[in-house]
């Protein structure tokens, strides 16, 4: 995870304690304080959800990258200096 999403998460997170502490201590009815600690819980969970979407998205697409670099370098090779190489392991 990056640096930014660290912060990110953490910003979150507190956000969510800080709205949680809120609304507990808020002199409202009981219900009323368990529907905002509710709601401001599952903006949070969404907000996770689309965080770590992005990231599987940038792995995903640094999985690609990666294994297209690898398979053009494995192109690259020459089979003659393989067998030299095999030739020298044998």
């Amino acid at each position: 995870m990056s640096d930014n999403s660290k912060v990110a998460v953490a910003l979150l997170a507190g956000l969510a304690a800080g709205a949680a502490l809120g609304i507990l201590f808020a002199p409202e009815r009981g219900t009323e304080t368990r529907d905002r600690l509710n709601d401001a819980l599952k903006n949070l969970g969404d907000s996770i959800k689309d965080m770590a979407a992005e990231e599987i998205d940038k792995l995903s697409s640094f999985k690609d990258d990666l294994v297209d670099n690898i398979k053009s370098k494995i192109q690259k090779i020459d089979v003659d200096e393989l067998t030299r190489v095999a030739d020298r392991v044998n």
